[in-house]
């Protein structure tokens, strides 16, 4: 299968029955990239969004000081080890609409990444624009399998707890295709597998559990494929497939015995086969998709929904058995705060695990986080205010050494502004975006 001191194609993909399994980044495909975007030399560039509802603890977040060497308060703690990736940035503000008491959980997630807030006519009418991760996507997505992935923890809401007079599209996703087009996000991590992996070809539920039952592992169907591939490999490729397909079985595994507690069990509201008990399982699975797709460049576009506004979930298993949103609602009441800040805690420790995922995992001359920048926040500030001003914002990813600052911009800077900028270091210059009235004096992250 492989012939020595000859390049293997960059996509070179391990097929199997009703799966295909794309490879990583190896130093045997290095010869095929001369003078291509994608090298070691000048890897790909890639674009992350992760989005944390109903607002933040903004005392226990803002650091203290600007520049570098600048504080981590407790729900910022768990970022400490990755400083040298990351910039706090403060000072930047959500898009406005005319009416500003209404709607403002529905803004919240709909100007995030398009710089317009939510519009609506009695919640029959969709408005809002083009979201950055899309213009992202229409670029990169050129060279990759899949344009973008959309993904969340919650479930569509089409009834239940969304802003009045405003349609459920607005708090149920932060993507969007065109003015009127709200991209649906996947909660399901076996859709989003196969999605990535392949499957039986067709979304009908009997055929896919009968091709599972038959090929009870995607890995099992390629075995032998990937025994060829190896043995034609130097060292450092072995060990580097071996720990890629170890991942990819690992992750199937979790996925596996989800569906098998679910079967066992009621079905919880909004919960459908595959999707796991505790929110902290169900977010290490996506992340873990996520950091899938980057490894193999089936896509190089993600946006992530921790959470749908106005969520109700509860987060027993950090002790905290209340809901989300009412406790957002805390009057400056100690004990709603003393909950509000554990979530947001909740929320970071978990991305901090995702960032020692990529920045453990190999690429081309550095880790996948050197070569991704991942913008980390919320459409609001102060929750119990609905604060669209001062948002929490989190800019991650880059050679290490090029972030480690807290940025505090001008009062009035839009949000947008720094769509603009990200978009320009992702090969994408864009004029205008939403309310954006210029570029961020931000200096590159060096994710080329």
């Amino acid at each position: 299968m492989i012939i020595t001191r000859k390049a293997i194609p960059r996509r070179t993909v391990l097929r199997g029955l009703g799966a295909s399994l794309a490879l990583p980044l190896l130093d045997g495909m290095v010869p095929a990239f001369a003078g291509m975007q994608d090298s070691p030399a000048n890897p790909v560039r890639r674009l992350g969004i992760v989005y944390v509802p109903n607002g933040m603890r903004m005392e226990h977040w803002t650091p203290s000081i600007e520049g570098a060497g600048f504080d981590f308060g407790e729900v910022l703690r768990p970022l400490e080890p990755f400083r040298d990736h990351l910039r706090v940035l403060t000072g930047l503000d959500g898009a406005v609409g005319t009416g500003l008491r209404k709607g403002v959980h529905a803004s919240a997630s709909t100007r995030f990444l398009t710089g317009v807030p939510a519009t609506s006519a009695d919640g029959a009418e969709l408005l809002a624009g083009i979201s950055m991760d899309q213009l992202a996507a229409r670029e990169l997505g050129r060279h990759t399998q899949l344009a973008s992935l959309e993904l969340a923890l919650d479930g569509r809401d089409f009834t239940g707890s969304c802003d009045d007079g405003f349609s459920c599209a607005f708090t149920n996703t932060i993507a969007w295709a065109n003015e009127t087009t709200p991209l649906p996000m996947e909660n399901n991590p076996r859709v989003v597998f196969e999605r990535l992996f392949g499957d039986s070809g067709t979304t009908d539920p009997v055929v896919r559990r009968a091709r599972r039952r038959k090929d009870a592992s995607l890995l099992d169907s390629v075995t032998e494929r990937a025994a060829q591939l190896q043995r034609g490999l130097g060292p450092a490729d072995r060990s580097k497939l071996t720990q890629y397909l170890d991942a990819v079985r690992d992750l199937e595994r979790r996925i596996q015995k989800a569906e098998e507690q679910t079967a066992r069990e009621l079905p919880a509201v909004e919960q459908p086969p595959g999707v796991p008990d505790t929110l902290g399982e169900h977010a290490r699975m996506m992340f873990d998709l996520q950091a899938l797709a980057y490894e193999t460049d089936l896509t190089r576009v993600t946006t992530f929904m921790i959470g749908r506004e106005i969520t109700g979930r509860t987060y027993a298993e950090i002790g905290v058995p209340d809901a989300h949103h009412p406790i957002s609602h805390h009057q400056r009441d100690p004990e709603k705060l003393a909950k509000l800040t554990k979530i947001n805690r909740y929320h970071v420790r978990l991305f901090a695990e995702f960032l020692e995922r990529l920045r453990s995992t190999p690429d081309g001359d550095g880790s996948l986080l050197d070569h991704v920048l991942i913008v980390y926040g919320a459409g609001m500030s102060e929750s119990n205010s609905h604060r669209p001003q001062n948002l929490p914002i989190l800019l991650v990813g880059g050679k290490a050494g090029t972030g480690g600052r807290h940025i505090k911009y001008a009062e009035g800077t839009p949000l947008a502004n720094l769509h603009l900028s990200l978009l320009d270091q992702m090969g994408v210059p864009v004029e205008t975006l939403g309310h954006s009235t210029g570029r961020l004096p931000i200096e590159p992250l060096s994710v080329g």
